[in-house]
């Protein structure tokens, strides 16, 4: 798929619709700026609130704008594992590169519940399917022996790791075959991740910066570790108000900052606090991002 630093990119919306024009102006943004890959409809593209003909217009701009430039990668999981087949279909028939299958929450499927559930969307489609494993929000983790389990489907081929635990990364990255792909799902531990076998990150911060994100993965990759740890400390506290509310709310309110959509969320969503928007707004200044 990709090494380095892909967008979760953020779906712009605009009197209660989704803006394509500005989407068209932020995937613009990411092509220019060494985006090495395009999340589409996920946590951060606050997919959970768009319905399917949304999903699909969605999907077929993104694909028509990249045009095979970077790989477009899909949001495809749920906790109805025959949502998740219907939407892995979709954007395999719309021309995605990829999919990216979050775990069942609110259900919390057992260790055997989740292997049937990422299986059974594995066979739905031909393409590469990235597990995404973010128990902060699902209430359940796939545990280290799971993903060994899974990662012998052909086409899974990576996930994403948001546990924040840097032990069960290592746990992962010892059970696992040489070329399944760990991607740090937490913007703070890019570097950690890469120290202990990643290849990249699917990163929030990088629809605000970057060029500064790819610059962080490549350092690493190249063996600048000094420079890498230099970035990842640099950006720490832009980072850190970027989830000083729940995602995507901030960097909705930062790529707002930066003239690129509307800061308009989807209910049960709301606007980020005044005194929160002030220290964000202050550490882009700061950093100059505006």
């Amino acid at each position: 798929m990709f090494n380095g630093s892909g967008v979760a990119i953020v779906t712009p919306f605009k009197g209660g619709k989704v803006d394509f024009e500005a989407f068209d102006k932020l995937i613009n943004f990411h092509l220019n700026n060494d985006t090495q890959a395009l999340i589409v409809l996920g946590t951060t593209g606050e997919a959970t609130t768009q319905n399917d003909e949304e999903r699909e217009a969605v999907i077929k701009a993104a694909v028509a704008k990249v045009n095979k430039k970077i790989p477009v990668i899909i949001g495809t999981g749920g906790n109805d594992t025959a949502k998740s087949v219907k939407h892995t279909k979709q954007a395999e028939d719309l021309g995605a590169d990829g999919v990216l299958v979050v775990t069942p929450y609110y259900n919390k499927a057992t260790q055997k519940g989740l292997i049937a559930h990422f299986t059974a969307i594995a066979n739905a489609s031909k393409l590469p399917n990235i597990l995404y494993n973010v128990p902060g929000r699902t209430n359940v983790n796939i545990n280290p022996d799971t993903v060994a389990q899974l990662a012998k489907i052909d086409n899974i081929i990576g996930i994403k790791e948001a546990s924040g635990n840097i032990s069960q990364v290592l746990e992962i990255k010892r059970l696992v075959p040489e070329g399944f792909k760990i991607y740090s799902g937490n913007d703070d531990q890019v570097i950690p991740v890469y120290s202990a076998g990643g290849h990249g990150v699917i990163s929030v911060s990088a629809n605000v910066i970057p060029k500064e994100m790819q610059q962080m993965c490549g350092a690493f990759e190249t063996g600048d570790v000094k420079e890498a740890l230099r970035l990842q400390l640099k950006y720490k506290l832009f980072i850190d108000l970027l989830f000083s509310e729940v995602n995507p709310i901030p960097v909705k309110a930062a790529v707002s900052l930066m003239g690129y959509c509307e800061n308009e969320l989807r209910l049960p969503l709301t606007t980020m606090e005044d005194a929160n928007l002030a220290k964000l707004e202050a550490e882009m200044k700061q950093l100059q991002i505006i």
